[in-house]
């Protein structure tokens, strides 16, 4: 960027000694000579009417034409500055495309990351879609496990009150041992 700056900064300092040149040029040839001139008296034509028409002043048949001397140095300054102004506005035009065409790879590295992190996201999405799968799974097997704990501790439990196994006039005692955690039972 900054060498940019600096050729900026470079060929303005060259325009001014080409456009001091073509001012010399225009008064020692011919053909540039009478471009200045033609270009200055309608410049001068051009101000006195619209001066006319603006200012209210009236209106003049005929417009005295500038002298030649002061034509082609019009005419000459003319062509000057208009090299000058169109250095500058093609140094600006150039400014501003280099700056839209940076500004338009950063958008596009912008989208880019977008469009990168979209498909993280679906990835990571998918597998947590999987994960709550087999969580539901591994939830749903839990609950199946702790219905049939509950059904065999009620089947022996049943089974001890009914008279199946009586156990407590034999030196041999089984535990009582809850296989699954319940809070409405009192331990014996």
């Amino acid at each position: 960027m900054a060498t940019v700056k600096l050729a900026t900064l470079v060929i303005r300092t060259l325009a001014k000694p080409i456009s001091s040149q073509l001012k010399n040029q225009a008064k020692q040839h011919e053909t540039f000579r009478s471009i200045c001139i033609s270009l200055a008296q309608r410049m001068h034509m051009t101000e006195v009417k619209l001066r006319t028409n603006i200012l209210g002043e009236p209106a003049r048949q005929h417009v005295k034409p500038l002298s030649e001397t002061r034509a082609v140095e019009n005419g000459a300054n003319t062509l000057a500055e208009g090299f000058l102004f169109s250095v500058a506005a093609l140094l600006i035009i150039g400014e501003t495309w280099r700056s839209s065409r940076s500004q338009s790879k950063q958008r596009d590295d912008v989208n880019e990351r977008i469009e990168e992190l979209s498909a993280n996201v679906a990835s990571l999405t998918e597998r947590l879609e999987r994960i709550q799968e087999s969580l539901g799974d591994v939830e749903s097997e839990r609950a199946r496990n702790n219905e049939l704990a509950r059904i065999v501790e009620r089947v022996v439990e049943i089974g001890l009150r009914g008279g199946w196994a009586e156990f407590e006039d034999t030196p041999l005692k089984i535990p009582r041992a809850e296989l699954a955690p319940t809070s409405s039972r009192v331990p014996p």
